[in-house]
């Protein structure tokens, strides 16, 4: 594909302050690759151009593409997300604010568990929690610190949750961890802290840019300034009418106030058809905060967008699989076609549809259409991984106490609970790391563990590290205790399988330490399972917010109903522009065939409630759509 004007004018304008507005399907990565290996032609060192983006798959891609392009020199470009690229300066920086290299990377998870511990310690009992708002509390606002970039500006309304969060964050100082939220603050606090180390990543990287800048939070805005402070070259790309993601602190005034001394629109799409366009671009017309543009396109539409307005839930879900089945029967695969709903809290009409439908394939007739639910148990949440992972973390990091109160006794090796409890009773009063305890212990069960971790710790200094677990997993016997504790034999085997995926995980990275690939595993936060070279055949099932970036020949929108979209509670709190945003990154998924269905009345609570349309609906013009019956030949 050849650039269109406004591409070539993004690739080229090379200097100061850019704003690209790259609309949906308009080409964005293209434009970014292009435009980095631009620079690189033009003189600039590769090594001084840094890609900031918000998944590791859009870091990977750029990264392929530009290869392609310019070959070696590509891969001297520094493309990371804004996490991994916090991570990697606070891997050889952080000793200057108190930890050290070695330190552990807490998830939400790990931070959930963290502040519940503290949480029980702190109101004296085991147990279930009397109330959770604390808890909830100081979560948020550790949180919110993150997405800020500033824990000062927190404002209490309670002593108790105060003191958890100066507790939390002891903790976390004192087991040589961060949590993922505060890898960009930490990394803000050494520029501010330390104007020498800002400038030497200042002087190393002299061209910037961002992708999907309508995403970022003030942490990330802040940070994208310091970097680009001394030559100005801040490059960002991104789509207002696409920021979907206010309720995790995503401001949409970034790119709408961003001080630009070029703006370039991209208007053309080359994904959806005209018809498709038009709706789309009509709908987000309605919202009065956002950059003026309209998408086109010169692909011709073959059909109009169907309107349908079933009876009741049940039959609108089974008017969509009709649908999908007469799509198959001309031609399309199951993965060209996908359910897109407000909350996966939908997707069980569907669900069950798509397991009661009956077709034809090859004159034979079938039951059940396959299909995947996208943004389901993610591999690093099963527990025979966690504890693979906590191993891992406690060989990397002895004071990783989440990590090590975890696998203590997994497998079971005579540790009990109360020997745990006065150990851990021991730590809190003496404030010494539990590790430390552990290996003055006496105790036979507790001083193997403690030889175990030694010596692992010795085998996994360096790679291959995929030797080193199989070592680990033989030495506790592993297996074995799956056996134990599983008494189904094909459960027992998938666990085993999800073994030897991390396994050939470990084996096939490419860290150098083992730091390293425990932090890429937590960023990544669904590691390990390799990717399969055939995509299977499927109907994708997915929320509006999992559907932005993909594309699909047939899309249905599902459930356009009020209070649903938009969303009663999130319009208190993102507002109602955002929820039209979501309903236009939802029919802008669509190539070809657009489907928009509701239900005169749903389920709630096991009552049958009438619903009323989505007001969205009534802003897409007439012209544009055919209303149907939701019963079809």
């Amino acid at each position: 594909m050849i650039l269109n004007e406004p591409q070539q004018k993004a690739v080229r304008t090379t200097q100061g302050r850019i704003l690209v507005l790259a609309g949906a399907g308009s080409g964005k990565t293209r434009v970014i690759v292009h435009r980095i290996a631009h620079l690189i032609e033009q003189g600039v060192p590769p090594q001084s151009i840094l890609g900031l983006t918000f998944t590791n798959k859009a870091a990977q891609e750029m990264r392929h593409r530009i290869s392609a392009l310019i070959g070696e020199r590509g891969k001297q470009v520094t493309l990371a997300t804004f996490h991994s690229f916090c991570m990697q300066v606070l891997r050889k920086e952080i000793e200057r604010l108190g930890y050290t290299r070695e330190f552990s990377l807490y998830d939400e998870r790990d931070m959930h568990r963290l502040v519940q511990q503290l949480t029980r310690e702190m109101l004296g009992h085991e147990g279930e929690l009397p109330s959770l708002g604390p808890t909830k509390a100081a979560l948020a606002e550790a949180s919110y610190a993150g997405i800020s970039g500033n824990s000062e500006e927190i404002t209490w309304h309670d002593t108790f949750s105060k003191e958890l969060y100066e507790r939390l964050h002891s903790s976390l100082r004192a087991y040589n961890a961060v949590s993922f939220d505060s890898l960009i603050t930490l990394t803000l606090r050494l520029f501010e802290e330390h104007p020498d180390v800002l400038d030497r990543y200042q002087e190393r990287f002299r061209y910037i840019m961002i992708d999907e800048y309508q995403d970022t939070n003030p942490a990330q805005f802040r940070l994208a300034e310091y970097l680009a402070a001394k030559y100005h070259n801040l490059c960002v790309v991104g789509d207002d009418d696409q920021s979907i993601y206010g309720w995790r602190g995503a401001e949409v005034q970034n790119i709408l106030h961003f001080k630009a001394d070029h703006t370039i629109k991209l208007e053309q799409n080359y994904r959806s058809t005209s018809i498709i366009l038009e709706a789309a671009n009509a709908v987000i017309h309605h919202n009065q905060n956002r950059h003026d543009k309209k998408l086109w396109s010169q692909r011709s539409a073959s059909s109009p967008i169907e309107i349908f307005h079933a009876p009741t839930d049940a039959e609108e879900a089974s008017a969509v699989i009709n649908r999908l089945i007469r799509l198959h029967d001309q031609g399309l695969k199951w993965r060209d076609m996908a359910i897109l709903y407000r909350s996966n809290a939908l997707s069980r009409q569907f669900e069950v549809a798509l397991l009661q439908a009956s077709w034809q394939k090859q004159g034979q007739w079938m039951r059940g259409i396959p299909y995947e639910i996208f943004g389901g148990l993610e591999f690093s949440e099963r527990s025979e991984i966690k504890d693979l992972l906590a191993y891992l973390r406690v060989i990397a990091n002895p004071l990783d106490q989440e990590a090590l109160l975890r696998i203590i006794n997994v497998p079971r090796r005579g540790i009990s609970d109360a020997y745990l409890d006065t150990l851990t009773q021991a730590n809190r009063t003496a404030q010494v790391p539990l590790w430390e305890l552990l290996q003055k212990e006496e105790k036979k069960s507790t001083k193997a563990f403690v030889e175990l971790i030694q010596e692992a710790t010795h085998r996994f200094r360096s790679p291959p590290f995929g030797e080193s677990l199989i070592w680990l997993i033989e030495k506790i016997n592993y297996k074995k205790a799956i056996e134990e504790e599983v008494k189904s034999e094909k459960m027992r085997a998938f666990k085993w399988e999800n073994v030897q995926e991390c396994v050939n995980a470990l084996s096939e990275t490419q860290e150098e330490s083992l730091q390293d690939f425990i932090a890429n595993t937590t960023l990544n936060r669904q590691i390990i399972h390799s990717a399969k070279n055939v995509v299977e055949d499927k109907v994708h099932l997915m929320t509006f917010h999992s559907a932005k970036g993909l594309e699909f020949p047939a899309c249905f929108l599902v459930c356009l109903e009020e209070s649903i979209l938009p969303h009663e509670k999130s319009m208190q709190q993102t507002g109602l522009e955002e929820e039209r945003r979501l309903f236009y990154v939802g029919i802008t998924r669509a190539q070809q065939h657009l489907t928009l269905s509701m239900a005169r009345a749903r389920m709630r609570m096991g009552k049958t409630y009438p619903t009323t349309p989505s007001r969205f609906l009534y802003e897409i013009p007439k012209n544009l759509f055919q209303v149907t019956d939701h019963k079809i030949l």
